[in-house]
């Protein structure tokens, strides 16, 4: 089974993908995204990769006949799933990538943002990475992945309208605005180069969400220019070191990159380019878990100070740069 479930308390979708529970478990030694002879991939420097077990499909099948009256409707799973392959090397992080490396995975983000983004079924692409046992991965080769959705999905779309109220009152970027304060403060400033600002927000809920964000107003990946791409790699090597150094070890997170809907509305005036993590641990050994306030009520609650845990990411910082 694979479809769309409408929900209509809160006018979302949701991706039922029962075929997904077939996935086969992986022998601990043999890894489908390492080349070599008799494996699924050629050699590559970065890769995209189809996902053998989409959520989401091009040609999806036809929902099965479970939907009744106004309120229980289905929806064709429309979309695209995609693998990035962040290097052939099946250990390696992406703290451990050279710049020049990982500005090939930029550009590979870029490719195949603008080629989902022309596939009409397709109207929010949306890059990300799950790094870690404790949120779910059973594939320790480095790689994230990239869903093209044929909805923009709630949280998105929340963003987007709060965005564009701001504009409409002040004519002004609230992302824009809100650099400004957070630089201005400087309290939970992590790092900075010409280009990019990495900081903890003022309201975050995560102990350690970080947050990047391009200094210029760029509405997607795609409007980086060369320079800005070399330096967006070098932050995403920073930020992601940065959150292995607070423990000396490789620190799980959920890793979002926020571009504008590709559904043909015009955001460029109040949407921004920026970046999320969720690591789910508020300590070297305590997970921090999402509860019935958090998960039932959205009342986001985060048990840290901000300021108190940015001033911890600088030390990290400055241990992984060696600044």
């Amino acid at each position: 089974m694979a479809e769309l479930r409408y929900n209509p308390l809160i006018g979302d979708w949701v991706m039922i993908a029962s075929h997904r529970q077939n996935r086969p478990q992986m022998p601990k030694n043999w890894c489908p995204f390492c080349p070599g002879d008799g494996k699924n991939v050629p050699m590559y420097d970065v890769l995209e990769y189809d996902n053998d077990f989409p959520a989401l499909m091009l040609t999806p099948p036809k929902p099965d006949d479970v939907a009744r009256g106004e309120l229980l409707r289905t929806a064709p799973a429309a979309g695209k799933c995609e693998v990035i392959l962040y290097s052939p090397e099946h250990t390696i992080t992406l703290p451990e990538l050279s710049v020049s490396h990982i500005e090939k995975l930029v550009a590979l983000w870029q490719e195949r943002f603008l080629a989902l983004s022309k596939e009409d079924q397709i109207k929010y692409v949306f890059l990300f990475e799950n790094r870690g046992e404790v949120v779910g991965v059973t594939m320790p080769h480095p790689h994230g992945q990239i869903y093209g959705y044929s909805w923009v999905p709630l949280r998105i779309q929340r963003k987007l309208d709060n965005a564009k109220a701001y504009h409409d009152t002040s004519k002004r970027c609230i992302f824009c605005d809100l650099l400004k304060e957070e630089v201005a403060d400087g309290r939970r400033v992590i790092f900075a180069n010409e280009h990019f600002v990495t900081y903890l927000p003022f309201y975050t809920d995560y102990p350690y969400g970080i947050a990047i964000q391009a200094k210029r107003h760029v509405e997607n990946i795609t409007d980086f220019t060369a320079e800005e791409a070399t330096a967006f790699a070098e932050t995403l090597r920073n930020a992601s070191g940065t959150l292995d150094a607070l423990f000396g070890k490789p620190f799980p997170y959920m890793m979002c990159l926020y571009n504008a809907p590709v559904d043909g509305g015009n955001y460029s005036a109040h949407w921004h380019f920026h970046i999320e993590f969720f690591p789910p641990m508020r300590s070297d050994t305590k997970q921090k878990f999402n509860a019935s306030s958090e998960t039932g009520a959205w009342a986001a609650c985060n048990p840290t100070a901000p300021e108190e845990k940015a001033e911890e990411l600088r030390a990290a910082y400055r241990r992984f740069s060696g600044s």
